[in-house]
């Protein structure tokens, strides 16, 4: 029986007040403008797409798991200007993730970890499934293999 999951995006509200700062404000913020140069490669955590190529996108520090554990954690997340905040379906792996080597990390309630795994998109599917089957996972972290960029949130359905 199919574990029913669900992809979790960041909030553009989150980032909003940023697009109209100036570069010295943005860097103040932790925050700087970069050009995609290619597709795929510069990968929203608000809509959840890749940024096309030659499109501008913010690149931004970001706290993204925000707990009282030694698992809380930040990084680098890309942020397209006028994205909006992707809810994919139950059980829907939206396109971005289907290409890449994730890193799927699976916590508890407290943001302990629990288990990881590296994966291959096209067998993300299954290895949500697998990390869900263990009642002490809560929720789920996706990342960027290589990088280690933090990509989005999912949780049972």
């Amino acid at each position: 029986m199919k574990i029913p999951f669900k992809f979790i995006a960041l909030p553009y509200d989150r980032f909003a007040d940023l697009f109209n700062k100036s570069d010295e404000e943005l860097k103040i913020a932790g925050a700087l403008w970069k050009i995609a140069d290619q597709k795929p490669g510069f990968p929203c955590r608000v809509s959840l797409t890749d940024a096309e190529a030659g499109e501008r996108v913010l690149l931004v520090q970001f706290t993204h798991h925000e707990v009282d554990s030694p698992y809380r954690a930040s990084g680098a997340v890309y942020v397209r200007r006028d994205a909006r905040t992707a809810s994919p379906a139950v059980n829907e792996i939206p396109f971005m993730f289907t290409h890449r080597l994730l890193s799927v990390r699976g916590y508890d309630e407290a943001g302990m970890l629990v288990d990881s795994e590296v994966v291959n998109g096209s067998d993300l599917s299954d290895a949500i499934e697998r990390f869900f089957t263990d009642r002490n996972i809560s929720y789920l972290h996706l990342h960027n293999a290589a990088p280690g960029c933090y990509n989005c949130t999912v949780v049972r359905a």
